[in-house]
Formats: C-alpha cells, sequence, structure tokens
C-alpha cells in the first residue's frame, strides 16, 4: 500500500503541490470554530458566532464554482494567490474590528468566504499533468481525500493550541498567514505556473451544462447529508453516554474510518467504470450507517462510528474521477470546485435537518437520517445510470506542447487539461 503512495509523492512536484494545497486550505478547515472561539471571546452569543459562521460557509459554497471558472478562464496563480491575499485581508478586518458594528463584521467574513481560493479543485486539475498515468491519477485523488482527512483533524487542534499559546485573534491571524504562504507555494510551482485549460465553448452554464455531473452534484448533496446529520446525532448521542469526551471520540472514529478506507482504496487498482464503482460504494456507504440507529454503549458505538466512515473517502475518490470524465473541456476546476460546494451545502443541511428530527422523534432518529441519505444518494445514481455512463469525453492523446520542449506527444489520462 505505502509503495503506491510513495511512488506518487516521488513524482516531481506531488509532494509540493499535495502539501502546499493542504496549508493552503487550513483557513478554510478551521474557519468555523476559530469564528465560533472569536466571536465567544469577544463577549458574542452563540447565535451571533453560529450566524458569522454560517455566512462565511454560504459565501464560501458561491465563491469556489466562480472562482473555478475564473482559474480556468485565468490560470491559476492570477486568480489563486490574489483571492488567498484578499480572503486573509477580509479576516483580519474581522480580527481587529471584532463584532462591533454587526455589519462590518459579517461582511470580512462573508468576503473571506467569498475568495477563498479554490486550491482543492485546482490540485485536482493538475495532477493529470503533474503524473502522466491513469491508476496514479486515480491513486493520487485517494491519496487527497485521505489527506483532506489528516486536515480537517489536525486544523482544529491548531486552532487550539494558538489559542492557548496567544489568543482568538491570533488564531484568525496566523492561520489565515499560513493559508496565504501554502497557496503561495502552489502557484509558483512550475506545474501550476505552465498549466492552461483546455479551449472551452462560451456557456453561461459552464461545467453545470454536463447532465453526468449535474447527476453527480445531487447524488453528492445527499452524502453531504448524511455526514452533516452525523456530527448532531453523536452530539445527541454522547450527552447521554458520557458528554464531550465520548463525542470527540465518535468524531475521531469517523475520520479514522476514512482515512483507513481512502488509503486501502487507493492502494489498488481498479478496473471497470468508475460510474458503477461509485454505485457500489454509495450503496455500502448507506448500508454502513445503518448500524448506528442500534446505539450501543460508547465503545462499541465508537466502533460503529469508524466503520460508517470506511466508504466515505472511497466514494469521494470514485467521483474526482467521475468529475474529471464528464466536465465538459476547459472546465475541469469549475467542475470540481462545484462537486466541493455541494458537498458543503449538504452537509450544512444535513446538520440542520438533524436537530429538528432529533428535537421530533430522538437520536435514534436523527442516526436514521444518514442511512437515509445515502439511500437517496444511491437512488439517484441508479435513476441517472444511463447519463453517468455517458460521460462527456474519453481519455485522449493529448500533446503537452506548453512545457514540452521537444513537443512530444503521448498518451494520458486526462480532463482536457494542458499543462
Amino acid at each position: 500500500m505505502a509503495a503506491g503512495y510513495l511512488e506518487i509523492l516521488k513524482a516531481k512536484h506531488a509532494a509540493r503541490l499535495l502539501t502546499g494545497t493542504l496549508v493552503g486550505r487550513l483557513p478554510n478547515a478551521t474557519a468555523a470554530i476559530a469564528i465560533v472561539l472569536f466571536v465567544r471571546a469577544e463577549g458574542g452569543s452563540y447565535s451571533l458566532a453560529g450566524a458569522l459562521a454560517a455566512v462565511y460557509g454560504v459565501a464560501n459554497a458561491v465563491g469556489q464554482p466562480l472562482l473555478g471558472r475564473l482559474v480556468d478562464l485565468h490560470g491559476q496563480p492570477r486568480v489563486q494567490l490574489p483571492a488567498a491575499v484578499l480572503s486573509a485581508l477580509a479576516m483580519a478586518v474581522f480580527a481587529f474590528a471584532g463584532t462591533e458594528p454587526a455589519l462590518l463584521s459579517c461582511t470580512a467574513v462573508a468576503a473571506a468566504g467569498l475568495f477563498t481560493p479554490p486550491l482543492e479543485g485546482g490540485l485536482r486539475a493538475l495532477w493529470p499533468s503533474v503524473l502522466r498515468k491513469e491508476d496514479q491519477v486515480h491513486t493520487a485523488y485517494a491519496m487527497d481525500a485521505v489527506a483532506q482527512e489528516v486536515m480537517f483533524t489536525v486544523g482544529p487542534l491548531l486552532v487550539t493550541l494558538c489559542t492557548s499559546l496567544w489568543s482568538e485573534r491570533a488564531a484568525l491571524l496566523v492561520l489565515n498567514v499560513i493559508g496565504v504562504l501554502g497557496a503561495l507555494s502552489v502557484v509558483v510551482s512550475p506545474p501550476s505556473r505552465a498549466w492552461r485549460s483546455a479551449p472551452r465553448e462560451a456557456h453561461w452554464l459552464g461545467a453545470l451544462r454536463s447532465p453526468g455531473l449535474n447527476a453527480l452534484l445531487v447524488a453528492f448533496l445527499f452524502v453531504g447529508v448524511a455526514l452533516g446529520s452525523i456530527t448532531v446525532a453523536a452530539v445527541s448521542y454522547a450527552d447521554d453516554h458520557g458528554g464531550d469526551a465520548v463525542y470527540g471520540w465518535l468524531m475521531a472514529a469517523l475520520g479514522l474510518g476514512a482515512l483507513v478506507g481512502g488509503a486501502v482504496y487507493g492502494a489498488r487498482r481498479w478496473s471497470g467504470a468508475p460510474e458503477r464503482r461509485l454505485r457500489v460504494l454509495v450503496a455500502l456507504l448507506a448500508v454502513c450507517y445503518l448500524p448506528l440507529t442500534l446505539m450501543p454503549g460508547a465503545v462499541a458505538m465508537t466502533a460503529l462510528t469508524a466503520l460508517s466512515g470506511v466508504f466515505l473517502a472511497p466514494a469521494i475518490a470514485c467521483a474526482f474521477v467521475i468529475v474529471d470524465r464528464h466536465a465538459p473541456s476547459g472546465t475541469v476546476t469549475e467542475a470540481f470546485s462545484w462537486l466541493v460546494t455541494t458537498f458543503t451545502v449538504g452537509a450544512s443541511v444535513g446538520t440542520g435537518l438533524a436537530g429538528p428530527v432529533i428535537e421530533w422523534g430522538g437520536t435514534l432518529w436523527g442516526f436514521a437520517v444518514p442511512g437515509a441519505a445515502g439511500g437517496v444518494s444511491l437512488l439517484v445514481l441508479l435513476a441517472t445510470g444511463r447519463v453517468l455512463a455517458a460521460p462527456a469525453r474519453t481519455a485522449v492523446v493529448a500533446s503537452s506542447s506548453e512545457n514540452d520542449p521537444n513537443r512530444a506527444v503521448e498518451p494520458r489520462f486526462s480532463s482536457g487539461d494542458r499543462a
């Protein structure tokens, strides 16, 4: 297993791009908790803290596909770095101005979310040109999904460390400065500077004119609902089984399950259509959510939570491949950004849905939400199977003329991007 990932990381620029992207995304991964802690330190209410975190999330969901389209049109350095700087400056305004006046704090947080650079989609657009081989690209997508789980685990710990060493304001500032440095590391790299989107047809819908991509986005909206609802149901469960410590173990187990599943999935070379494989993965994901409704003791529940996360990272990695197959030519960064946005919106919907469900029917019904959402996602994939089975384009023989002085022509797995 390790050999496959080491082969990827040994490829020229691969480790730098992966590390820079993860570091650059730290402000986004930690924004919600950093905002909440800062607002509380300033004397604001939990309602205000939640509202500002929600504003950031909505603005981020809007900004990712828009910035992704600009990256496809103008290249990565011209968009990613200015966006990272603007986002950090907006968060600095929020950190120094505090929560009053409310309009200023809300505007600053919204700007920080809106200008968050689409580094995640940008990295996936770069993998085909960095690795060249289709099986390596698939492994890189899985490694990317696993690395995200690590980042979302380490990120909150960094916020806590910064607040304990300095202050909540310092946490906001330091993490955003680190994020800018991560984005800078990516955009000054040769693959990022050389990358150009394939020629694209002018269309106001951009990547969304692909029926296959739209079907995938709807399916992953419900995968996001499942994940978001688990986080709320786990709070309700922990309240009756040991409090915050149990909740922490449940969330850690969920991340560990995703780490293990993604690592194993990426270590194997898969044959057959990824669209068919995704249906199997989502079916297994939905099935593994169902045992959560048993709500056993804390130790057994931790094991079941880990099981529920095993097929999450593989499903996400497989979805990356399908996005690459179905995104219209010249829209790959935007298409990947749409997947991120849809998943994030789904998680927010799941978080908002689980609360009323738990108040109505109790914790058991809260854990029934992820299983139901996973089932709906599977039904969407089954109902749109014919559309998903007809990708907008297939693997091509592309000329890497923009970075190959010998104008060598070689077969490569590509979303149509030239590097």
